[in-house]
């Protein structure tokens, strides 16, 4: 087997044919049905259905492209640390992170590593959930994560700094004539909310829970700056990191009593190279709040 095979078959299960395959790698159709045939025949097994709109992975296929990804980055990153001289560093640097969180502070430090490595090819997903975080690190197909700290939070985490949560309340509210909102004074407020499995929704269930508040859903949204408009609107409150709030919102931005904040972490690959080395001290240089005192 060879990484010139790995990278055929994922490009293959991800434009779902040979020829959509072939033209992204800019080889010929029969190289890419050749190397795939020959896969197959050394692994012995079926790699992908082929089926009336294209080809599938099959269950024995998925899991070996899992393996074939990691594999193919590793290599990936093992050429860009061969070839990273003092200042010049060639190579891919993939980050995700989790939603909501170093929305403030990722930018600032991406755009200071690409001036230092301009040849670098940086990759940013944003994830929302925590177990997907998780299983994305462990399977080492991530350089940097930035993530809320969790009981599966690994040992050799870096903590970057605290991210603390405020109510976002519609104009007009109330409780924007306080300079702090005591969360029990939202008692029967609807709130907008975030998908089930996302950290952000599982900060505010808990604060309210442990507030004796029984939130209404008025709505689910995927993207902080989704809720935080909602919220602006009248549609209901919010709470979310205070680096997520868009510019133009913060008037209607206020700190809850009592202070929720949740510490931030990084989580680099265990055999760091330069590019997610330098990114880790770039956002160790960023503004990140101490821990919320409970007032």
């Amino acid at each position: 087997m060879s990484l010139r095979q790995f990278e055929y078959a994922l490009a293959v299960a991800e434009e779902g044919s040979v020829t959509a395959a072939a033209e992204r790698l800019r080889v010929a159709q029969p190289s890419v049905s050749q190397q795939i045939r020959g896969l197959e025949r050394e692994l012995g097994v079926e790699l992908f259905a082929r089926t009336p709109t294209g080809l599938v992975p099959t269950v024995v296929g998925r899991a070996f492209l899992r393996d074939a990804e990691a594999a193919v980055h590793a290599a990936r990153r093992a050429r860009a640390t061969a070839r990273a001289g003092a200042e010049e560093l060639v190579g891919e640097l993939v980050v995700t992170v989790q939603m909501g969180f170093g929305t403030r502070q990722l930018p600032g430090a991406l755009g200071a590593l690409r001036r230092r490595f301009p040849r670098v090819e940086v990759t940013v997903f944003e994830e929302p959930s925590s177990a997907e975080m998780d299983r994305l690190c462990r399977r080492g197909a991530l350089d940097l994560a930035l993530m809320a700290k969790c009981e599966r939070t690994p040992a050799n985490a870096h903590h970057l700094g605290d991210e603390e949560f405020v109510v976002v309340l519609g104009a007009g509210h109330p409780q924007l004539a306080a300079e702090r909102v005591e969360l029990r004074e939202l008692a029967g407020e609807p709130w907008v909310r975030f998908d089930r499995d996302s950290a952000l929704d599982g900060v505010l269930l808990q604060v309210l829970r442990d507030n004796g508040l029984t939130p209404t859903t008025v709505a689910r949204v995927s993207q902080t700056a989704t809720a935080v408009r909602w919220a602006a609107h009248g549609l209901g409150a919010t709470l979310v990191p205070a680096s997520a709030v868009p510019r133009g919102h913060e008037h209607l931005v206020r700190p809850v009593f009592p202070a929720v904040s949740q510490p931030v972490i990084a989580v680099v690959r265990p055999v760091a190279g330069p590019a997610e080395t330098a990114l880790l001290e770039l956002l160790r240089q960023e503004t990140w709040s101490e821990p919320v005192a409970q007032r």
